[in-house]
């Protein structure tokens, strides 16, 4: 068998060229993303961002790979269960890209460790689990603080919604109104849900809606989904880390929704986010269909 031949990275991403210039390859190439999940939608994140070129990402996830992530899960396979998701996509960056420079989190992110996390970051992707709502309110918020933009896509049954927030404009926890005090665990899912989607035509399809309840983290998910919101992201996240001034991007309060079972996409404004009229009304209509409270009771003081 003959050697392999050394890696080149120019080579590897010619065909990239013409949709980028070579300056902007490199430009990509040097450039930090963090990534904290490698479950449904960050792996994809992972994949994606590799086929384009980038190198450098810090890495989170304190979980391992099981036959639930099947269906969606980049990576999940027999000869994954039981590792680390860390571990295994470590591999795949370094099998796609062996110049990647990786920082990994094997413990997932928390307080201690979200300054780390944050070192030397271009852009931040939203990866985390829905439920995860108190880790993704404190490291979007210190990601605002430092500079650096969020981005976050939604997979929503065969379509995605995907939204940016600049650092010099409203915050991630600005739009969806979820730092006010006492809110409810459900509270902050139900803002995040109703600030992200500005109408649910995914409904439309679903077949089985009996087999879902949300706070039972009974919540279905398809691959397509998660493909969908990958690409959507990718392609936002390119826009802003070569020309983030660039007028086009659709910085919060705006967002874009498409859905490719039912052939729609939506780009919508929602003024002051969350705290738009529309969207508190929106917002009361949900905890009053999931019979949910929307803040937590206050111990009373005599």
């Amino acid at each position: 068998m003959q050697d392999p031949q050394p890696f080149d990275y120019r080579q590897a991403f010619q065909r990239n060229l013409g949709w980028l210039r070579p300056e902007d390859q490199e430009k990509l190439r040097l450039k930090r993303i963090a990534i904290p999940g490698m479950g449904g939608v960050g792996g994809h994140h992972l994949h994606n961002f590799l086929r384009l070129g980038f190198s450098r990402f810090n890495l989170a996830d304190p979980d391992t790979f099981d036959y639930p992530n099947f269906n969606r899960q980049m990576n999940a396979t027999c000869g994954t269960v039981g590792r680390r998701k860390v571990e295994v996509m470590a591999e795949l960056a370094r099998s796609i890209n062996p110049g990647c420079d990786l920082r990994l989190f094997e413990d997932g992110v928390n307080p201690a460790n979200m300054e780390d996390f944050l070192k030397d970051v271009d852009l931040v992707v939203d990866a985390l689990d829905l439920y995860a709502m108190d880790i993704r309110i404190g490291l979007y918020e210190l990601a605002h603080r430092k500079g650096i933009p969020v981005v976050t896509a939604g997979p929503f049954g065969m379509g995605t919604a995907v939204m940016a927030f600049n650092p010099r404009g409203m915050s991630f926890n600005r739009y969806f109104d979820l730092d006010l005090p006492n809110l409810t665990t459900e509270a902050r899912i139900i803002r995040f849900l109703a600030g992200l989607t500005p109408n649910l035509m995914h409904q439309k399809y679903l077949r089985a809606p009996e087999m879902v309840d949300l706070f039972e983290r009974r919540l279905p998910s398809l691959n397509i989904g998660c493909l969908a919101a990958a690409a959507a992201l990718g392609s936002m996240a390119v826009q802003i880390l070569l020309d983030p001034a660039d007028p086009s991007i659709r910085w919060a309060p705006r967002g874009f929704h498409a859905d490719f079972n039912r052939q729609k996409a939506i780009r919508f404004w929602r003024p002051w986010g969350n705290r738009n009229p529309l969207q508190k009304a929106k917002i009361k209509v949900f905890h009053a269909f999931f019979h949910k409270k929307e803040y937590t009771e206050l111990p009373v003081t005599v």
